[in-house]
């Protein structure tokens, strides 16, 4: 349980996109194993050795992604990101109703993701509105084709019980351009200037070419 940034890869073998590339830009990279364990695994009461962890996770550049190895990979023990084992206590104990937009994005980019079950749902909605079918789903889930159809169609329902509870918003109709509109000019208001009469147009002119001669003076 105890693999720090010396170590390359991690033990577990959950899926996650915290990944171990950032090991290496960590603030205690390269440390010895004995020295590592004895700094960031205190006892509770080591007061002393918890406060030297947490300053020199205070200025590491990683310490989200460390943060994020230890939830997602379930290690309770040691300082991780900064945070002893009681303060991530609430991560771990909420973690399947973690929910964290870059994970969802990452998965859509192809990501080998472990998702949480709130992560989970919003795959599945989004992939309804995508238009995914249920054999697409059920690869990218590894989920029977029967299952991803059931769920695409559960997130069809819940699209459809908002818009009958909500109603569909229509779109704005755009205001046509040009003059005023017939109805418009009814209604001028009393000595309002209008404009003259244009003159009739002279028979000559075919009208099939809908133009109009200018008057000679």
């Amino acid at each position: 349980m105890r693999h720090i940034t010396g170590h390359d890869k991690p033990t577990t073998g959950l899926r996650s996109i915290a990944g171990t590339s950032w090991h290496t830009r960590a603030a205690c990279h390269g440390m010895d194993v004995e020295d590592a364990d004895a700094v960031f695994f205190p006892l509770p009461r080591e007061h002393e050795a918890i406060a030297e962890a947490k300053e020199l996770c205070g200025w590491c550049p990683v310490r989200g992604d460390c943060f994020d190895f230890a939830l997602e990979n379930g290690l309770k023990e040691g300082i991780w990101g900064g945070l002893t084992e009681a303060e991530r206590r609430p991560w771990h104990d909420g973690l399947s109703q973690r929910l964290d937009y870059r994970r969802v994005t990452a998965f859509f980019n192809g990501r080998d993701v472990h998702l949480t079950e709130a992560e989970r749902q919003v795959v599945i909605d989004h992939a309804y509105l995508r238009g995914w079918r249920p054999d697409r789903l059920a690869v990218a889930l590894q989920i029977s084709h029967k299952h991803a159809r059931d769920l695409l169609r559960q997130a069809a329902n819940k699209v459809f019980d908002r818009d009958r509870t909500y109603g569909v918003p229509r779109a704005k109709k755009q205001r046509k351009k040009g003059g005023p509109s017939k109805a418009g000019s009814a209604h001028a208001k009393p000595g309002a200037r209008q404009p003259a009469p244009r003159p009739a147009a002279s028979g000559s002119t075919p009208e099939s070419l809908g133009k109009v001669e200018c008057p000679t003076s």
